[in-house]
């Protein structure tokens, strides 16, 4: 045989090859190429495409190996398609992924809220010791601010031109016995209360029969010194503030409330307190004013609570604990708090249904408390919930629904094979 003649036979035993290579690679191209035209049926149910659940957006026409993880591809059923919102989960998958239920109930919730104030005086319990005339101090008994006083302590001692005057015209005309001086003795003591002078002066005069050329000023109430407004030996005018007395059997509470809990704290409400400086006490109060102002950083509206303040515990500036006691309400359907899932636009509660499966469930929450929310519109009382896994119900329901509203079932030829 001459060497062309082997040369020509070489060439058409490859060109044979390549042949059936590319015969063989072109049916297995077109088996893939070839469009579903109907769905595959696994036992009862219909397959639609494979997907590999990380990537869902990717469709396949055949199971196989995910080019995208190291796993099979799963397959997607044309009654969970069909469903929509609906989505069915494996007990085994159910039990992995930590899906506990339960029930909707029908409760009286209290309408309570918690909040914190700070202790403030209580300035409808404040006096002033004002003086009415001119004087000056000739001994001060109170020297320094915030200094605790009783009712009736001397303050200070002054003397007083005008004050003399008047006790010794009130002296003169005390032991007259006609009736023009008598109505004369009680216009000469009214002078002295509008003067200012002492109830404990005045009484003085009328049993020693005698006045004294400087006053005492006492306290009017029991409390604390807040501002002291003359020294030793200083001299003063009418209308200067000498002792700025405010009282302690009460306090006030400033309490910042959420502009949307403003219901639950109507005038009148009660309160009580509680303070990390006196363990196991409780004060006592009531809800006396809303200021009308909202505070545009936080939103909150400013309560006002008076206090009840046995032993004079509570200090302005002390820091306590509130926990308001609002009206009475009816029963309302409540879930756990932990059931309802808030994406900003709405929120949902996954229901499970008594066939299997779950809906998504739109819902109009209410007030929460103790972990309880309170559900005006969306569920009935009996009803099984989803407490904890939602989040992957929830995803996979919107992923189904999403599919569902595209069409692409109806259009398999788009489906991507396989590689």
């Amino acid at each position: 045989m001459t060497m062309q003649r082997m040369n020509a036979i070489k060439w058409l035993a490859a060109g044979v090859a390549l042949l059936a290579i590319g015969v063989g690679g072109g049916y297995r191209w077109a088996q893939r190429a070839m469009p579903v035209t109907e769905a595959a049926n696994v036992g009862d149910r219909n397959i639609l495409y494979w997907h590999d659940p990380m990537v869902p957006a990717q469709k396949f026409a055949k199971p196989g190996k995910s080019p995208f993880m190291d796993m099979a591809l799963q397959p997607v059923y044309a009654d969970d398609v069909a469903e929509g919102a609906d989505v069915r989960v494996d007990p085994n998958a159910a039990q992995n992924l930590g899906i506990r239920l339960g029930n909707v109930t029908k409760t009286l919730l209290s309408n309570r809220l918690r909040a914190v104030g700070s202790v403030a005086f209580d300035e409808q319990s404040l006096e002033l010791v004002q003086a009415r005339v001119e004087g000056f101090v000739t001994h001060l008994n109170v020297r320094t601010p915030l200094e605790r006083v009783r009712r009736g302590q001397p303050l200070a001692v002054i003397v007083a031109p005008q004050w003399l005057e008047a006790e010794e015209e009130y002296l003169a005309l005390l032991d007259a016995d006609s009736t023009r001086a008598q109505a004369l003795r009680d216009a000469a003591r009214q002078r002295l209360v509008v003067l200012g002078v002492a109830e404990t002066t005045i009484r003085a005069i009328e049993t020693t029969r005698k006045t004294s050329t400087t006053s005492i000023v006492v306290a009017p109430i029991d409390g604390v010194v807040s501002e002291l407004g003359v020294r030793d030996g200083a001299t003063f005018m009418a209308g200067t503030s000498l002792f700025r007395i405010n009282g302690l059997a009460t306090v006030w509470v400033n309490a910042q409330i959420p502009e949307a809990k403003v219901s639950m704290v109507p005038m009148g409400s009660k309160v009580q307190a509680q303070a990390t400086s006196w363990p196991g006490a409780t004060f006592n109060g009531r809800v006396i004013a809303l200021l009308p102002q909202v505070d545009p950083q936080t939103r909150t509206v400013t309560a006002r609570i008076v206090l009840q303040n046995p032993g004079y515990k509570l200090f302005p500036g002390m820091y306590v604990s509130l926990a308001f006691t609002g009206p009475t309400g009816e029963p309302s359907l409540v879930v756990p708090s932990e059931a309802i899932i808030a994406t900003g636009e709405r929120n949902v509660v996954i229901v499970a249904r008594e066939g299997g499966g779950f809906d998504v469930v739109n819902v109009t929450p209410g007030e929460e408390q103790d972990g309880q929310t309170a559900i005006r519109a969306g569920l009935t009382e009996g009803q099984s919930i989803v407490l904890s896994g939602q989040f992957l119900i929830d995803s996979e329901a919107s992923l189904k629904s999403t599919v569902n509203r595209l069409g692409t079932v109806s259009t398999p030829a788009a489906l991507e094979r396989m590689p």
